[in-house]
């Protein structure tokens, strides 16, 4: 496998869909995990792009929030309870005791997870949405090949605003 110079997979040019939206995945996934790397606690919670609240912290419960929804809950059907009850509905707030590598150690189990669960399944497989998703959607059945690209999707935008604060913290950049 072919990485960028600071270590993420590079995604193969030519691939079956499967792989392609697999790799792309790993690919954001692996890019978060760049943003955060070598980050204290504190810097991990600064919120530096006003006006906006947003932290790294933050944005890796998040993901792990976005995980579980849409592989477990989503995809398998699973009653599964959320990664972070006391993180906001969204997994955004911050609390006292949590920080960044237990947060990271429970995003990378929830990505364990969904990987899992996805792994035999069809790309044409469907999962079924919330009745609340369901009317954004205006369907109650959605495709693993959907919430693979929605997976992507949100990575690439949150990773937008990850490179932003990171860049505030400490100066550091990249794609």
């Amino acid at each position: 496998m072919t990485t960028t110079p600071d270590g993420r997979p590079v995604p193969p040019p030519h691939a079956d869909e499967r792989a392609m939206l697999e790799s792309w995945l790993d690919f954001h996934r692996a890019t978060l995990a760049l943003k955060c790397a070598g980050l204290n606690d504190d810097q991990a919670r600064l919120d530096t792009v006003s006006p906006s609240r947003m932290t790294l912290l933050g944005l890796v419960q998040h993901m792990a929030e976005v995980e579980r929804k849409w592989f477990q809950r989503v995809l398998t059907g699973q009653d599964v309870p959320r990664v972070f009850e006391d993180s906001g509905p969204d997994g955004f707030t911050l609390v006292r005791d949590r920080g960044i590598d237990e947060a990271l150690e429970a995003w990378r189990a929830e990505i364990a997870r969904g990987r899992e669960l996805s792994a035999d399944a069809s790309l044409d497989d469907a999962g079924v949405l919330s009745e609340q998703d369901a009317a954004y959607l205006g369907d109650r059945g959605v495709s693993l090949r959907w919430i693979m690209v929605h997976m992507i999707e949100e990575y690439a935008r949150h990773n937008g605003h990850a490179d932003l604060i990171r860049e505030r913290i400490d100066g550091v950049t990249g794609s």
